[in-house]
């Protein structure tokens, strides 16, 4: 027999071999959606911490400290699905607290979605849009700071002798635009910048392009100098959603890709954890509030590297975290005592939310 005739009865032996094999056939695994819960109502989606493959045994000393530390609402999502909800000190799910600097964020993306609309360019000064004399400085050193300078704490206005004072005979000159780095109220001068070049009050404006739009229930009450944001803890989980969907809710786009991703990375050279008025983790380094100090390593060494951050007074936080498709929210009075953004409870906090999936 020729050796061709011998390698055809070997191949129709290995087919006949092959189908008639038991073995079974591996399935993919179908990769779970993001999920957006609905604009208005009560529901939405759950996810339990055994079908996550968690520690269930890591839920309970989580929740004791959250509550020794006077935490009030506390959420974590993964893939957009409620995975803990919890509330303590007299707080619920109908309950509004303020974001304080956890607001900022609000502000930055509303900089962005009035960009991508046209009617600002965070690279103009910001005299173009609400006149001149918005400061006490000389004009050449005001007309020298832009939109993105406020988005990026580098106006290098006075941050520490005229507190958060931003009138213009408080607003005096440090420095040039630009060449320092300083945690101050003046970024709410973008809001005014955005209820100019809009028409429209900042209020309608912000509700119109973004609230309405995700399904939040919020509002802002001007206290003092600052413009605080007010809303329940689920209303600020929806918030964290949408900037883990870099600026998309389900299929429509609120805010686009190009400007979430500088907002959400390393704005300038001076203070290498901070975006556009977002932290950011897992930097070589970074600037605290009210110090020209800088510290090494990453601002939350327990917590991913790539989490990014909106941080308020008396810790209010949100982290979002792509690689664990976390967002997490914590509102609450003061863990300890009183803070501007970060504080030693977000160390341990994230010690703690780690022993979960570790």
């Amino acid at each position: 027999m020729s050796k061709s005739i011998l390698l055809l009865f070997a191949a129709l032996f290995c087919i006949n071999c092959s189908s008639d094999t038991t073995d079974p056939v591996p399935t993919p695994t179908p990769t779970e959606t993001l999920y957006f819960p609905p604009l208005t109502g009560t529901t939405w989606e759950t996810k339990s911490i055994e079908s996550l493959g968690w520690k269930s045994s890591a839920v309970q000393p989580l929740l004791d400290y959250l509550e020794l530390k006077h935490s009030k609402g506390f959420i974590i999502l993964v893939n957009g699905r409620i995975v803990m909800e919890n509330y303590f000190n007299g707080h619920n799910a109908t309950t509004n607290w303020y974001w304080a600097s956890a607001g900022k964020t609000l502000t930055s993306t509303l900089a962005g979605i009035a960009q991508q609309e046209g009617i600002i360019n965070i690279n103009n000064k910001v005299s173009d849009y609400i006149g001149t004399g918005w400061t006490s400085m000389p004009l050449a050193k005001e007309n020298l700071i832009t939109n993105k300078h406020l988005l990026t704490m580098t106006s290098s206005i006075e941050d520490i002798a005229n507190g958060d004072a931003v009138d213009p005979a408080h607003l005096t000159y440090k420095a040039d635009a630009g060449t320092r780095w300083a945690y101050h109220n003046v970024y709410v001068k973008l809001q005014d910048v955005i209820a100019a070049a809009s028409a429209q009050t900042w209020t309608n404006y912000f509700n119109t392009k973004l609230s309405d739009k995700i399904g939040m229930n919020g509002t802002w009450i001007q206290l003092d100098n600052n413009s605080v944001y007010w809303s329940t803890t689920r209303s600020m989980a929806r918030f964290g959603l949408l900037m883990y969907n870099k600026g998309k809710w389900d299929n429509s786009v609120i805010l686009n890709e190009d400007y979430f991703n500088q907002a959400t990375n390393t704005s300038q050279n001076i203070n290498l954890g901070y975006g556009y008025l977002w932290w950011l983790n897992g930097k070589a380094n970074y600037h605290l509030p009210q110090s020209q100090a800088t510290f090494q390593g990453s601002i939350i060494p327990t917590a991913p590297n790539d989490m990014f951050m909106a941080l308020g007074k008396n810790d209010q936080k949100i982290y979002v975290v792509p690689s664990k498709k976390m967002v997490v929210i914590r509102m609450g009075d003061a863990a300890d005592s009183v803070n501007l953004a970060l504080s030693d409870f977000d160390e341990t906090l994230w010690t703690k939310i780690s022993a979960l999936y570790q």
